[in-house]
């Protein structure tokens, strides 16, 4: 490809995409190639230093208009507090840092593909735990989810001992106003997010540290959702590429412990499970999908920002078409009439090649949306429980939306958190994950008719990219997006497996150190 003076160069070439260099024997690369790819590493560069820039801005700036407490954070952007310490997590966590940057690119080359799942699992478990572990046990892990407005806190798991009374008049305790009203993250969550922890009371794991436990578990397996959903949709080289970076991301730091990263695990076992479906990668797909639709369904009632899931469900839909099997083979059919028909008529030969692509595109798009039935069909059950014991959905959102801007919503200034939220999205996503954005955006828009293995990857990225702006220009996102957007930035973590191969180590280093250096010198909130 040709350089461009002004601008970086498209991803997804084998100049972007870091291949093995030409052999000794063979003529050296165009000088355009390398220039291509010095340009573009170049431009990974500049877009970490613009993200490095934007935190820094967003914690000057904080700091001086912070004044009387108007941003309702200690340590803006982030609710945090400047504490420089360690902890008994600290070892563990430079250990698992050091070993996946080792030996985590190596071992996602060569693993066989189940087992590579399974110690992405087990690593990405031991990345949260060990940052947990940093604050100690009771700061770290076992008070996180049992303070005055969280889900596990006994005072409130006691008040759904009459579960059909307590969601029943759920929406009637949602404003300030009314008598007991529901602490801050219950009221601005459906009720299936506290649900989930009486559910854990119920069985006999009551308490922080039992809903701790969940909730690292379940968040840690998110990588393996997102590894599964992409080598469904892209292929299996670039999707091993991306298991180190799901591990170790800086997004861990606030997995641990907070009950999004469990919303963010649904949502992602979710869109796994679509992308099965839709490119009929698994024997029932149909099965699969109406799995989808539960997991989706039941992660609206988690929490209401996760309609947004709308956005990466057709960036699934959209992957799985445009990369359908049976439309590559269409197109070779077309290639071969083409062949044929240039004997006879070049122009004859193209009108076959248009004709056959057109309904091969038309035949994959409607192999693709007959799985959609069977995702509402998934869905369809977890709306008629909730409704049916007397939640309805919409009024709880509007109840929300009120009592938002009756509690620090309503003071928190727009005019800052609608760019400094997007620097905590970069700080929680990481550098490489910034760097690799950068290269998402121009691969999810190839140039010519071809599309690299770097195309499904680049899509989901874009559409967590959408659900995140989304979120911040609604205004019903000011402060602790570290935490509520981990169901979005968790998409962009793959984006790092577009940067070249030969400076993966060092984009990972990057990535653990982010990590490192936020949680020990900060007392986060999760």
């Amino acid at each position: 490809m040709t350089s461009s003076p002004t601008g970086p160069p498209a991803a997804g070439t084998e100049a972007e995409a870091g291949t093995a260099a030409p052999a000794p024997l063979l003529p050296a690369a165009p000088v355009s190639a390398r220039t291509a790819h010095a340009t573009g590493r170049r431009w990974d560069l500049i877009a970490a230093v613009l993200a490095t820039a934007a935190i820094a801005a967003a914690v000057v700036v904080g700091r001086a208009v912070n004044g009387g407490d108007i941003l309702h954070v200690r340590f803006p952007p982030l609710s945090a507090a400047w504490e420089p310490h360690y902890g008994p997590g600290t070892p563990a966590a430079a250990a698992v840092a050091v070993a996946v940057v080792a030996y985590g690119p190596g071992l996602a080359d060569r693993l066989p593909w189940r087992r590579l799942l399974l110690a992405a699992w087990a690593a990405a478990v031991a990345w949260i735990w060990s940052l947990a572990l940093v604050d100690g046990w009771q700061d770290g892990v076992a008070g996180q989810l049992t303070g005055t407005n969280e889900y596990a806190r006994p005072e409130t798991v006691a008040r759904f001992a009459d579960l059909g009374h307590a969601v029943r008049t759920f929406t009637d305790h949602i404003l300030i106003q009314t008598p007991d009203n529901w602490p801050a993250h219950i009221a601005g969550h459906p009720p299936a997010a506290v649900l989930t922890f009486v559910g854990l009371d119920r069985a006999g794991l009551g308490g922080g540290a039992w809903a701790a436990v969940f909730c690292i578990a379940v968040g840690g397996s998110a990588a393996v959702a997102v590894l599964v959903a992409l080598r469904a949709l892209g292929g299996e080289e670039r999707t091993r590429r991306a298991a180190p970076f799901l591990v170790l991301g800086p997004w861990a730091v606030w997995a641990g412990v907070s009950a999004d990263g469990y919303f963010a695990a649904v949502a992602a076992w979710g869109l796994a499970l679509l992308a099965l479906a839709a490119t009929r990668t698994v024997r029932r797909p149909a099965v699969a999908a109406a799995g989808a639709g539960l997991l989706l369904g039941w992660a609206v009632y988690l929490s209401y920002g996760l309609t947004l899931l709308v956005l990466p469900m057709a960036a699934v839909l959209w992957c799985a078409a445009r990369g359908a099997p049976g439309r590559e083979a269409s197109g070779r059919e077309a290639s071969g009439r083409e062949a044929s028909g240039r004997e006879a008529s070049g122009l004859e030969a193209s009108g076959l090649e248009a004709s056959g692509l057109e309904a091969s595109g038309r035949a994959a798009w409607g192999a693709v949306l007959r799985v959609v039935p069977w995702v509402v069909l998934g869905a369809l059950p977890v709306a008629v429980v909730f409704t049916a014991a007397g939640f309805w959905w919409w009024e709880g959102y509007t109840l929300l939306h009120e009592r938002y801007y009756q509690g620090f919503g309503g003071e928190r200034p727009y005019s800052y958190w609608v760019w400094a939220n997007l620097a905590v999205a970069a700080l929680s996503a990481g550098l490489a994950a910034v760097a690799g954005t950068r290269r998402a955006v121009r691969a999810a828009w190839p140039r010519g008719a071809g599309r690299s293995s770097a195309y499904a990857p680049a899509v989901m990225a874009v559409a967590a990219l959408a659900c995140l702006v989304a979120a911040d220009l609604s205004g019903l996102s000011k402060a602790e997006t570290e935490r509520i957007w981990l169901p979005f930035t968790l998409w962009l973590l793959p984006a790092a497996a577009l940067l070249p191969a030969r400076d993966h180590r060092a984009w990972l280093a990057a990535q653990a150190g982010v990590a490192l250096v936020v949680n020990h010198l900060l007392i986060t909130s999760w």
